[in-house]
C-alpha cells in the first residue's frame, strides 16, 4: 500500500483534498467559459457566433463528460479509482492547452470535448472513491463538501475571468482556460500518495492490501475488531452480489436481482437528471447574458453582480457540507426543489413586467435579480450536494463503478441538453422560459417522496438491506432509520445509568440520590437528540 500521509486523520485529510481539488477543477470548468462568452476580443477570434452556434460550443464540453462517464463504464473497474483518476487528470491538461491555444471553432470545440472527457471521467470516480474509503457517519458531509467546492470552482472562475477582463486582447481569455492546468497538476501529485479503496481491493482479491489500507485509514491494527467487522461487512455485500449468476457482467447492471440493482441504477440515472433538470445552468453558464438581455443592466455592473450570484452557490453548499447527516436527504431534496419552483416563477413573473423604457418596467426588472441569488442559495444548499451523495451510496457494490458512471452520464446528458437550447429558449421566450424550469422544479417534489429512500447514516452495505428486505424502500428505509434512534437511545440510556449507578456509590452514606442535577442533565440532552 503506497501513502504519503501516515495514518489516521492525516490520511483522511489527504484523500478529501484530493477529492476537493477534483471538484474545484470540476466547477472551475462549468464556470469558466460563461465568463469569456460576453469577451469582444474571444467574439472577434470566433466570428461572433449566433446563439445556436454559441450553445453547441459551450455545450460540446458537457457532450465530452458524457463520453467519459462511457468510458468509465467500460475501464473504471479495470483501472481502479486512483488510476481512474489519474487518467482523468491527463484528459483534462490536453483539452485545457487546446482551448487555450485555439484560433479556430474546430479547434476550440475538440479542446472542450477532451476536457470533456476527463471531468466525466473524474465526476464519476471521485464521489465513488471518497464514499467508498469514509466512514458512513461522515459519509454525507464530505461528499458534499466535495460538490460545495464545486461552486467556490464556479464563482472563483468567475472572478478570475473579471480579474482578467480589464487586460483586454487574448490573454483575458486564454489564460483562464489554461489555468485548469493548475487544479489537475495537484490532484495528480496528491493521487500518487494515497491508497486504493479497500472495497474496490476486495472486489479484485486484494484482501491483505484492503486490511491494511482500513487500517491506515481508521488508524487502528489490522487484528482490530472494527476492521476486521468492515472487512467483513464488504466480502458479505460481495457474496450476496455474487449469488446471481453473471452478476460481474455488464447485463448484471441492469438485471432486477435480489439487490434491486435495475431500480437502483434508475434512481441514480434520475436524481442527476433532476440536479440539471431545474435549470441550474441556465445561472452558472448564461448568467451575465441573461442580466445584460433580459434584465438590462451595463456589462460592467453585469460582471460583478453575476460573480455576487455565484457566491451563492458556495454559501449555500456550506450548510449541507457541516449537516447534511443530520438533515436528511430526502427532506433537503423536497424542500429544494420547492425553493427553487418559486425562485424560478417569481424571475419569470417579474421579467414579464419589465420595461426598459419606463421606470416602473426597470424596477421589476431589477426586482427578479434578487430570485437568482434566492435560486443560487437553495441550490447550493439542496440539489447541488444531494445527487452526488446519493449515486454512490445508493448503488450495490458489484454494479457501483458502472451504475455511477450511468447516474453521472444522466448529469451530463441533461447538462449538455439544458446548455445547448439555453440561448435559444432566452431569445425566443424570453421571460417564459423561466416557466420550464418552475414546472420541472416542482415536479420532483412527488418524485422524491414516493420514490427515494432516506440513506442518512447507513453503512453502505446497510443501504444494501433497505433494498434486499423486500417490500417499499422508502417504507424499510423509514422503519430502519427508527430503528437507528431507538438503539442510539437504548445505549445512551445504559451509559447513563451507569455513571448513575458509580455515582450512586460513592455517594450512598449522604443520601443523595444517585440522580444528582448533573445527571438529569444528561437524560434531558439524550431526550432533546432523540425525540
Amino acid at each position: 500500500m503506497r501513502t504519503w500521509f501516515g495514518r489516521g486523520r492525516k490520511l483522511q485529510l489527504a484523500v478529501t483534498s484530493c477529492c476537493l481539488c477534483a471538484f474545484i477543477l470540476y466547477g472551475y470548468d462549468q464556470g469558466v467559459f460563461g465568463g469569456i462568452l460576453e469577451n469582444e476580443d474571444w467574439l472577434t477570434q470566433f466570428g461572433h457566433p449566433g446563439d445556436t452556434l454559441t450553445g453547441f460550443i459551450t455545450s460540446s464540453y458537457n457532450l465530452g463528460c458524457l463520453l467519459g462517464c462511457f468510458a468509465n463504464f467500460f475501464i473504471g473497474d479495470r483501472l481502479g479509482r486512483r488510476r481512474t483518476i489519474w487518467f482523468a487528470m491527463a484528459w483534462v491538461i490536453v483539452g485545457a492547452a487546446l482551448q487555450a491555444s485555439a484560433f479556430g471553432r474546430g479547434h476550440l470545440i475538440a479542446g472542450r470535448i477532451v476536457t470533456g472527457v476527463g471531468t466525466g471521467l473524474k465526476t464519476s470516480t471521485v464521489p465513488m472513491y471518497q464514499s467508498e474509503i469514509c466512514e458512513g457517519t461522515k459519509r454525507g458531509r464530505l461528499v458534499s463538501a466535495e460538490v460545495m467546492f464545486v461552486g467556490i470552482g464556479i464563482a472563483f472562475a468567475y472572478w478570475w475571468d473579471f480579474a482578467f477582463s480589464f487586460v483586454g486582447g487574448p490573454f483575458a481569455w486564454r489564460w483562464p482556460l489554461a489555468f485548469q492546468i493548475v487544479f489537475a497538476l495537484w490532484v495528480i501529485l496528491v493521487v500518487f500518495g494515497v491508497p486504493e479503496s479497500p472495497r474496490w481491493l476486495l472486489k479484485n482479491g486484494s484482501r491483505a492490501e484492503a486490511i491494511e489500507v482500513l487500517s491506515a485509514i481508521y488508524d487502528k491494527p489490522a487484528a482490530h475488531p472494527d476492521i476486521v467487522a468492515e472487512a467483513q461487512s464488504i466480502e458479505q455485500a460481495l457474496s450476496v452480489a455474487a449469488e446471481a449468476e453473471g452478476s460481474t457482467s455488464w447485463a448484471a447492471t441492469f438485471r432486477q436481482d435480489k439487490l434491486s440493482t435495475r431500480y437502483r441504477i434508475f434512481l441514480a440515472w434520475f436524481v442527476q437528471f433532476m440536479n440539471q433538470a431545474g435549470g441550474i445552468n441556465l445561472v452558472v453558464y448564461y448568467i451575465l447574458t441573461v442580466l445584460q438581455n433580459n434584465v438590462g443592466l451595463e456589462h460592467r455592473l453585469a460582471q460583478i453582480i453575476a460573480g455576487c450570484i455565484q457566491l451563492m452557490f458556495p454559501l449555500g453548499s456550506l450548510i449541507p457540507s457541516l449537516t447534511l447527516d443530520r438533515m436528511g436527504r430526502r427532506p433537503t431534496m423536497i424542500w429544494g426543489s420547492a425553493g427553487l419552483s418559486v425562485s424560478m416563477m417569481l424571475v419569470s413573473a417579474l421579467l414579464s413586467q419589465s420595461d426598459p423604457d419606463t421606470s416602473r418596467g426597470r424596477a421589476f426588472a431589477a426586482g427578479s435579480v434578487a430570485f437568482f441569488f434566492t435560486y443560487m442559495f437553495i441550490f447550493g444548499a439542496s440539489m447541488n450536494c444531494v445527487p452526488w451523495v446519493y449515486v454512490p451510496e445508493i448503488l450495490p457494490l458489484h454494479a457501483r463503478t458502472r451504475g455511477t458512471a450511468i447516474g453521472v452520464s444522466s448529469n451530463w446528458l441533461w447538462n449538455f441538453a439544458v446548455v445547448m437550447i439555453t440561448p435559444v429558449i432566452l431569445e425566443r421566450l424570453k421571460w417564459k422560459a423561466y416557466l420550464i424550469f418552475m414546472a420541472t422544479n416542482l415536479a420532483f417534489v412527488p418524485v422524491i417522496y414516493f420514490l427515494y429512500p432516506e440513506t442518512s447514516n447507513l453503512s453502505l452495505e446497510e443501504v444494501d438491506d433497505i433494498f434486499s428486505r423486500g417490500g417499499n424502500p422508502v417504507a424499510v428505509a423509514r422503519e430502519m432509520q427508527r430503528g437507528m434512534v431507538g438503539n442510539g437511545l437504548r445505549n445512551d440510556i445504559e451509559d447513563v445509568v451507569a455513571v448513575d449507578n458509580d455515582e450512586g456509590k460513592k455517594k450512598e452514606g449522604d443520601g443523595c440520590s444517585s440522580f444528582t442535577s448533573l445527571n438529569l442533565n444528561r437524560w434531558g440532552i439524550i431526550h432533546r437528540a432523540y425525540y
